[in-house]
Formats: C-alpha cells, sequence, structure tokens
C-alpha cells in the first residue's frame, strides 16, 4: 500500500473509531442525563403514551392527563391553571417541564426505581403503564387568597408551617396558564411562550425561591437576633439618632422620611424594632461587628448555598461588607444582601418555632399508580438559630410590630399576630419594594408563618405586604376552624 493510502486508510480508522466511542459515551454514560433532559422531545412523546401520575393538592388534582382522541394519547391539564402554575409548572411537548413537573418527573412518567416491580407486573398483565401521582402539603385556602390578594402585582408569597416546615402556600405573581405550554399544538405552544417571554418579569419565573431582593427593615430581626443573643433584652436602651454618620464617612443615614424616632435620642430595643428605626439598627449592627450579624444570619439558613423542596431553592445573601459603614447599611437590610421570599418566611417560622429552623419541603407523599405510598416526607430539622429564650423575646418583639407599630395592618381579630415589615430601597428610579414576614396563631401556638413581597409598590411593607399576608394567614385559619 502506498503512503497517501496508508494515510486515507489510517485516517478513516481514526474517524471510525472516534465515531464508534462518542457512540458508547453518548448512550452508556450520558445516557441518564440526556433522558432527563427536559428539552429531549422524544422522550416527552414516548412519555406522552402513558398516563402520567396527578399532581395533587387536598385530594383533588392540580394536574392531570386525560385521555384524547390525538396522535399522543393523553393530554396534560392543570384545572384552576394560574393559581397552582407556581408550584406545577408545566408539562410541554415543545419546552420540556419545570416546577413539580420537573422535580417530581420520575414518579409522575412512571419511571422512578421504586415503581419498577409495577412496571414488571405491567408487562406481564399487558395492564397500560401509568405514572405515580404526587401529593403536594399546599392549603387550598391559603394558596387561593394568596392568589387573590397579590391581584396580579409583580411579587411572591410564601407561606410555611412553622412547626413542620411544610409549604402552605407558594404563589409568584404575575402567573401564567400551564394548559397552554402543554397542548398538542406546537405552534400554538410556541406563540403562547413568545407573549410570555416579552413580559417583565416573565411569568414562569418562580419569584418564590429563583429571585433575591434587599429584604430592607425585614433584615432587622436578624440584627435583634444577633444582638438578644449577645446580651441584650427587649428593653436594652439604644442609640437611635436623628441622624446616624455612617462610620469613616460623612454621609448621614437617616430614619424613613427622615423621622426621629426618639425625642431623647435613645430608646429601648423593642421600640426600635415597633416603629423601624433605621439609625438605631445601623448603629446597633457596627458596634455588635461583622462577625455576629454574619453568624446570625448563616444561623436562620443564609449563606448556606442552595437547597431543594424539591425545586432548587436560590442561596440567600449577606453579600461583601467592606468596612463599618457598609456593615451599617447591611445591618438594616440594604447594601448587598438578598434573600428570596422563601428565606424570609423561614426567618419568621424558625422565630415562631420557639428558635427552631425546620426545613422547607413541598411534597407530602409520592404513591405508586394504584396510591400506595412509596415514599412519605419526615419534618426534618436545619438548624436552631436562636436559643427558645431568644425566639420568645423576638416573639414579644414582633407582636409590638404588629399591635402598635408599622405591622398593624396585619392583625386578626382572636389571634396572636408578630411581624416585621421591610420597606427597601432599589435604584433612584425605581419604587421601593414592600415585604413582611411574620406568624399568626392562638396565642402560644403560632401555626402559619408568612413573608410577602411586592416589587416596585407605591406605598411602605406595612401599607402593601403586611394586608396580604393578614388575607393568607386569616384564610388558614379560618380553613382549621381556629384550631
Amino acid at each position: 500500500m502506498n503512503s497517501p493510502l496508508r494515510k486515507v486508510a489510517i485516517s478513516v480508522l481514526v474517524l471510525f473509531t472516534l465515531l464508534i466511542l462518542n457512540a458508547n459515551y453518548i448512550q452508556v454514560v450520558r445516557s441518564s442525563e440526556l433522558r432527563a433532559n427536559p428539552s429531549n422531545t422524544r422522550i416527552l412523546a414516548e412519555e406522552y403514551d402513558r398516563e402520567r401520575g396527578a399532581i395533587v393538592v387536598a385530594g383533588n388534582p392540580v394536574a392531570q392527563s386525560v385521555a384524547t382522541d390525538d396522535t399522543l394519547t393523553y393530554l396534560r391539564q392543570y384545572p384552576n391553571a394560574e393559581v397552582y402554575a407556581t408550584v406545577t409548572g408545566y408539562y410541554s411537548l415543545v419546552y420540556g417541564n419545570s416546577g413539580i413537573e420537573r422535580a417530581e418527573n420520575d414518579i409522575l412518567s412512571g419511571s422512578d426505581d421504586r415503581l419498577a416491580f409495577r412496571r414488571i407486573a405491567d408487562l406481564f398483565t399487558g395492564r397500560d403503564p401509568s405514572g405515580g401521582n404526587v401529593e403536594l402539603t399546599i392549603d387550598p385556602a391559603a394558596q387561593q387568597a394568596a392568589f387573590d390578594a397579590l391581584g396580579g402585582v409583580d411579587g411572591a408569597v410564601v407561606a410555611l408551617d412553622p412547626a413542620t416546615g411544610a409549604v402552605l402556600a407558594m404563589v409568584s405573581s404575575p402567573s401564567y396558564d400551564p394548559n397552554q405550554l402543554s397542548s398538542h399544538d406546537p405552534a400554538a405552544i410556541r406563540a403562547y411562550s413568545d407573549q410570555l417571554s416579552a413580559q417583565d418579569p416573565d411569568p414562569r419565573t418562580n419569584a418564590t425561591i429563583s429571585e433575591r431582593h434587599s429584604p430592607g427593615s425585614v433584615f432587622k430581626l436578624i440584627t435583634s437576633a444577633a444582638a438578644l443573643q449577645d446580651g441584650y433584652t427587649p428593653d436594652t436602651v439604644v442609640p437611635a439618632p436623628q441622624q446616624y454618620v455612617l462610620p469613616g464617612t460623612s454621609r448621614p443615614l437617616n430614619n424613613y422620611n427622615g423621622e426621629s424616632c426618639s425625642g431623647s435620642g435613645e430608646q429601648p430595643l423593642i421600640d426600635a424594632l415597633t416603629i423601624s428605626c433605621n439609625t438605631a439598627f445601623a448603629e446597633l449592627g457596627v458596634e455588635l461587628g461583622e462577625d455576629r450579624i454574619r453568624s446570625a444570619a448563616e444561623a436562620f439558613g443564609i449563606d448556606q448555598g442552595q437547597f431543594d423542596v424539591p425545586m432548587t431553592v436560590a442561596e440567600s445573601t449577606v453579600g461583601d461588607i467592606d468596612g463599618d459603614a457598609q456593615l451599617a447599611v447591611a445591618s438594616i437590610g440594604q447594601q448587598n444582601v438578598q434573600i428570596t421570599p422563601l428565606q424570609g418566611a423561614m426567618i419568621a417560622a424558625a422565630i415562631a418555632n420557639d428558635g427552631t429552623l425546620m426545613t422547607p419541603y413541598l411534597v407530602d407523599q409520592l404513591q405508586a399508580p394504584d396510591l400506595s405510598v412509596v415514599d412519605q416526607t419526615e419534618p426534618t430539622e436545619m438548624g436552631e438559630p436562636v436559643s427558645s429564650e431568644v425566639a420568645q423575646q423576638l416573639q414579644q418583639m414582633m407582636v409590638s410590630v404588629v399591635e402598635n407599630g408599622s405591622g398593624r395592618r396585619a392583625q386578626i381579630d382572636g389571634y396572636t399576630v408578630g411581624g416585621k415589615t421591610g420597606t427597601a430601597q432599589t435604584t433612584a428610579d425605581s419604587d421601593d419594594n414592600q415585604w413582611f414576614v411574620g406568624y399568626a396563631g392562638p396565642d402560644g401556638d403560632p401555626q402559619i408563618a408568612v413573608a410577602v413581597f411586592i416589587q416596585g409598590g407605591q406605598g411602605t411593607g406595612g401599607d402593601l405586604s403586611a394586608p396580604v399576608a393578614q388575607q393568607v394567614m386569616s384564610a388558614y385559619l379560618a380553613a382549621r376552624g381556629g384550631n
């Protein structure tokens, strides 16, 4: 064989070898990854030939598959679609899946290893294969109240059971209709997707867990926790000047609307939180030091990385702090402090639960197609950010906020309500963001913790977010019959 032919033969051999190696790599090494890829429409098409399991809230499906006369055997449908879109996500022939549809896809599609015996039985009996169900922790009264109270404004609501961590409500607003992304008409699906993409924010974004914002005065709960753990009490008198010059600068920090917190320039810590005194907490944060502020924040889950509920929750963070001037501003929830609404609810829940932070979870149980339980979520502790004594002091201070201060519009007749408002500055050209975090229940028995975030609202957290929280908590307590 002459030299040119030999080179061609070797080149062909190398190419065939690379082709075989690549085929094996794709089929063996990356097979699971590619199969799980939500953009793999071939796998989705195969799944449309089997009945996908339901996503269930309080015994009623909020996502289900129905038989059709189409080429694709089943169509995914979402009763009360916009109310539950934040949690269900969509199951789309074109765009794959999201939300619980993605996080629990293996159970819903029937491919989960825990359903292996069921699949074998289907094979031998000739029974049509089907997926399992996902039972959520969502409370329908709280979810509907959150959706209605937001009224389509840009914002988010998360509610938790403080004792277990179960997610009682999860609403990101504005919402969308997952039915239109889950039809069998690709052109219509793409057209609706284009409509959603043109909106700002895109309604498909789950703002409760994936969007982070400055919490404003909500972070004063963290600063308060750090102070109480350092030996302060709610009655400890702290400086509360009308204006506080940030350390090392000539820049003054003012209270809301330039108001005075106290005629004497000082006040008890509980009063400072009740009226949300900026200067008091900025100076207090500097006095405590960065290490104590960071440690308190981390204990509540901030700067502790992502976690799943089972959808992935973005990490909340205190951010970089360069010197005491930035520490002062961070201590009132500005500077680089960024948290998710879920994190806000976790702070309130831990305080309500006497200092124990439970791991948030959205799935109560997974069921086989015959409704037998294949997995049940057991509540677990995420940590103990504060002692029971400190938690009860924080409860006392949060109740004062609602009864005497900026959170009055969260009051519920016959129940004890504690909370903290927040009004966070964004940019000079944008309206402030509004927060409320809190809890409610019979005296001594907090039963629901909530966080409400409203983006760019006209007013304060007490004006806008507190009433939303009040409606959600009231609906949940009323549905439980006050027990």
